[in-house]
């Protein structure tokens, strides 16, 4: 049987890669692999799909003789805070990030709120596999009272990290993007005094990431020019990512956010060895800028699983992803955008500057550009031939090019594709670059696997 796991859990279409079943027999399996017998805490984002997947979890873990408690919709982040402080003995997320609504995954945490280990990931596996024709499992559907109480838990700790700073006379646009940040997001900023417009806010498990969200900005530029405000934050589906945006529309990424954030705790001396972790997706001009002013950029492969192993490792404050995925220390280095767009927001707050002008102080991004190669086969089936191409061909191409150059080429960890990213300093290059690239590659490993 192949893996069932990918770079970030359990992913893929509804009722095809993720079914009632495979959630159930995950359920059991993970009932029977943990040893403490305190409650298995589940959340979920609003897809309709995971209501259903819910059920088919609860069932499993029932019948494998633990207890779990239902926190109901949620964003991602809600689970490994809860997971310590109430000291549940493992935690399951279900949602699919950024992808589109027909689209669920099913994300683990262990008894320390992380990700859980490939070992574990093994485990399941195979207790899946040995149990895969003898186990019965009932299909029969019921409605799961959701623990409000967990959630202000959460939302109270948001609260706290502001250290009593608040965000009066800031105004604040919001996309919740039909998805988990609408249970939360508006409350927390206007407890804290900012002016609060929210945008695509109804949950809506139809609508999740639908041309609104952390991949799709335009809603939000639309909404600052509707209603003028001083930054807007775009969460993702779980909204474990934030993207902003300044009052004049400029992109606050990933990058941006460490860059900025990076440098205000460079100045307070709290940064570890002016360290910052990243990833292979990282914009050139932020490395060259961040070393520039004294600082390490250390990168990893893309995933916020290896963002956190090197931070671990390298006992960094701060890391994060292009995508707007950021981990700090603030909150035991679990991805959470709401906590990242709090922090932006105090720290405009703090230094009496608008976002528009501190972003002025940022890096200059080298032209990048993501193209992706569609695949008719799963991932997980790229032989080694095909990987000897895509290396031989990253090495020919950076080569032949100068040091502010450069390309990364990787399978995507949630969908049939391969990933291409070209940047350098000149936009016509990436362009010439990325579509030459993406054409061979094509057509070599259409060669390769047919």
């Amino acid at each position: 049987m192949q893996s069932i796991f990918g770079t970030d859990g359990i992913r893929g279409v509804f009722n095809k890669e993720i079914t009632y079943s495979l959630a159930y027999k995950i359920g059991y399996a993970l009932g029977l692999t943990i040893e403490n017998n305190n409650p298995i805490i589940i959340g979920r984002d609003t897809r309709i799909s995971g209501e259903i997947l819910l059920n088919a979890l609860a069932k499993g873990i029932n019948a494998s003789g633990k207890k779990f408690i239902n926190l109901g919709i949620c964003p991602t982040p809600a689970i490994p805070f809860l997971i310590q402080k109430e000291k549940f003995s493992s935690g399951i997320m279900i949602s699919a990030s950024h992808n589109p609504p027909e689209y669920n995954g099913i994300k683990i945490f262990d008894h320390n709120g992380k990700k859980v280990t490939k070992n574990f990931e093994y485990k399941i596996q195979k207790l899946i596999e040995e149990f895969n024709q003898n186990i019965s499992i009932t299909s029969k559907y019921s409605s799961l009272n959701s623990n409000k109480e967990l959630l202000d838990i959460y939302i109270s700790s948001l609260i706290q990290t502001m250290g009593g700073e608040d965000l009066s006379g800031i105004k604040i646009i919001l996309d919740t993007c039909h998805g988990s940040a609408t249970i939360c997001a508006k409350k927390i900023f206007q407890n804290l005094g900012a002016d609060v417009t929210v945008i695509n806010n109804s949950i809506d498990g139809l609508k999740i990431n639908v041309n609104c969200g952390s991949t799709h900005l335009e809603p939000l530029k639309k909404a600052l020019i509707e209603y003028p405000a001083d930054m807007g934050f775009s969460f993702d589906g779980d909204a474990d990512r934030v993207i902003g945006l300044d009052s004049k529309g400029n992109v606050l990424d990933g990058d941006h956010i460490l860059f900025l954030w990076g440098r205000e705790l460079m100045k307070q001396n709290i940064l570890t060895n002016n360290l910052l972790i990243s990833t292979q997706m990282a914009n050139l001009g932020f490395e060259k800028a961040w070393d520039k002013i004294g600082g390490i950029l250390y990168r990893t492969d893309v995933g916020d699983k290896y963002v956190y192993d090197a931070m671990k490792v390298k006992r960094a404050t701060l890391g994060g992803e292009q995508s707007g995925h950021i981990l700090s220390k603030i909150n035991n280095f679990s991805g959470d955008g709401i906590l990242t767009a709090l922090q932006i927001a105090k720290y405009c707050k703090k230094k009496k500057i608008n976002l528009n002008d501190w972003f002025k102080t940022s890096f200059n991004p080298f032209p990048q550009k993501l193209t992706n190669i569609s695949l008719d086969f799963n991932i997980n089936k790229i032989n080694p031939k095909t990987k000897i191409l895509i290396d031989q061909t990253i090495e020919n191409y950076q080569s032949n090019n100068s040091d502010d150059f450069r390309i990364y080429i990787r399978p995507s960890g949630t969908e049939p594709l391969m990933r291409v990213l070209v940047e350098a300093e000149n936009q016509t290059k990436v362009n010439y670059l990325s579509t030459e690239i993406k054409n061979k590659l094509s057509f070599e490993i259409y060669k390769i696997m047919n």
